[in-house]
């Protein structure tokens, strides 16, 4: 070959190249800082790989500056993000307001049927699903295997709250670092209001009446608030009232909480012996019941993919939330790190795979408790609405973050428990009117 041919192919070359890079797409992906989020994020590798013409920018936020952001967003179609992390809490609400893209199309690796039918019920709208759901949950008690031993307490798979109280403070070891009891008291209506919200239905509450009425000061809101409050204050760990998911799955890593009470994503997060020193000794029950109700609270949330309808990169945008929500993506993991590792919570094919069941010792409790999740009927009494960490109204998203400030405040010693209520029942009754649920 001459120069020449040799200096024109060459141009050639760098011709295309610059032509792939011009046509390049590159998505923002909002998303929340867990580990299962993360994880994806060093996987992504594979995923441009397959698609070189699409590149990911990540904006990875603390999960209540996560849902501030993303929510003034796709509420003002500011097409600032391509895909979004969401919960089952946003997605109906959206969709209604057509906020979102439909994706009912996302291939067969997706495989939609596949889904468990509660998850996949929860991300839908007049029949049409709306997110694609990354992984799933709901709530388990998560305990010190070792410290119960030691203390002489059997834990029971359906555990009472008062079992839960009794076994806090005899296990509760200050002198060591050791504290009976972890749990949310960061304020957010998706932080503390989680745990709070599934607490008080378990209880017997319910946030309002059938009339829309709250109901935050009632009975058993402040039986069920001031055993919370109490719980942590006198068995939790210092500045519990500022700890949220995250802190309090790092104290329990680090051996510091005889118990935890949360979301069962944790699961696989608690045994892992590269992340937890107690990793040999956790054992996992159902979220406490108060005994004569058999209620468990009824969590169910799914952090899932959306994408705005203001988004200007819809296909590239579908091509995203196909893989990293898909089945190959679950074998992606289980290679990579191991089946404990893959995303729960979402899929039929997981929980019957012998290879997750043996990697994963928690899988048939965690499955228990998302198929025993009624977000139709979350407390005992009736209740106008749906969801049991969360109530599926517009205003809820306003309503339970000042709830959950009032509370977190209760936690912190900085207002007592009524007052608290007190406040959260004026709050909640001025906004419930101002949505126009109340005359």
């Amino acid at each position: 070959m001459t120069t020449r041919k040799r200096l024109l192919a060459l141009g050639a070359g760098i011709a295309t190249v610059c032509a792939a890079q011009a046509e390049a797409v590159t998505l923002t992906i909002a998303t929340v800082n867990n580990g299962d989020m993360i994880r994806m994020q060093k996987l992504a590798g594979e995923f441009t790989r397959q698609h070189p013409d699409i590149e990911v920018r990540w904006v990875t936020l603390e999960e209540n500056l996560l849902r501030q952001r993303v929510t003034i967003d796709v509420a003002t179609q500011g097409g600032q993000y391509d895909v979004v992390t969401v919960g089952n809490y946003e997605v109906p609400i959206w969709a209604a307001h057509d906020w979102l893209v439909p994706l009912d199309d996302l291939g067969e690796d997706f495989a939609r049927d596949d889904l468990l039918p509660a998850i996949g019920d929860s991300l839908s709208h007049d029949g049409k699903l709306y997110a694609a759901p990354f992984y799933a949950e709901s709530a388990l008690t998560m305990y010190r295997s070792d410290l119960f031993e030691r203390a002489g307490l059997a834990m029971p798979e359906s555990p009472t709250w008062s079992f839960i109280r009794e076994a806090a403070e005899k296990i509760t070891d200050r002198d060591n670092g050791i504290y009976g009891i972890c749990l949310r008291g960061k304020a957010g209506w998706g932080e503390n209001m989680a745990f709070v919200s599934t607490l008080a239905h378990s209880w017997g509450a319910r946030w309002f009446d059938m009339h829309w009425q709250p109901q935050l000061q009632s009975h058993d809101w402040q039986a069920a608030v001031s055993f919370y409050v109490d719980l942590l204050r006198k068995y939790g760990p210092p500045g519990a009232s500022t700890n949220g998911f995250n802190e309090n799955l790092a104290l329990f890593q680090a051996g510091k909480c005889g118990m935890w009470i949360d979301a069962s994503v944790a699961a696989s997060f608690v045994s892992d012996a590269r992340q937890s020193t107690v990793a040999d000794d956790v054992g996992f029950a159902l979220f406490p019941s108060r005994g004569e109700l058999r209620n468990h609270g009824n969590w169910l949330w799914a952090w899932s993919f959306v994408i705005p309808a203001a988004s200007e990169k819809i296909e590239a945008a579908k091509t995203f939330v196909a893989w990293a929500t898909g089945k190959s993506y679950m074998q992606l993991v289980a290679a990579e790190s191991g089946w404990a590792d893959v995303p729960p919570g979402t899929r039929q094919s997981l929980y019957a795979s012998a290879e997750y069941q043996e990697a994963a010792p928690f899988a048939g409790i965690v499955l228990q408790a998302i198929e025993a999740a009624n977000t139709r009927q979350p407390s005992e009494q009736a209740v106008p609405y749906v969801g049991g960490n969360f109530v599926s109204i517009a205003p809820y998203q306003g309503i339970g973050t000042v709830v959950g400030q009032q509370i977190s405040a209760a936690v912190a010693g900085q207002i007592s428990t009524r007052r608290a209520l007190a406040k959260a029942q004026y709050i909640a009754e001025r906004e419930m009117t101002r949505a126009r649920y109340l005359e």
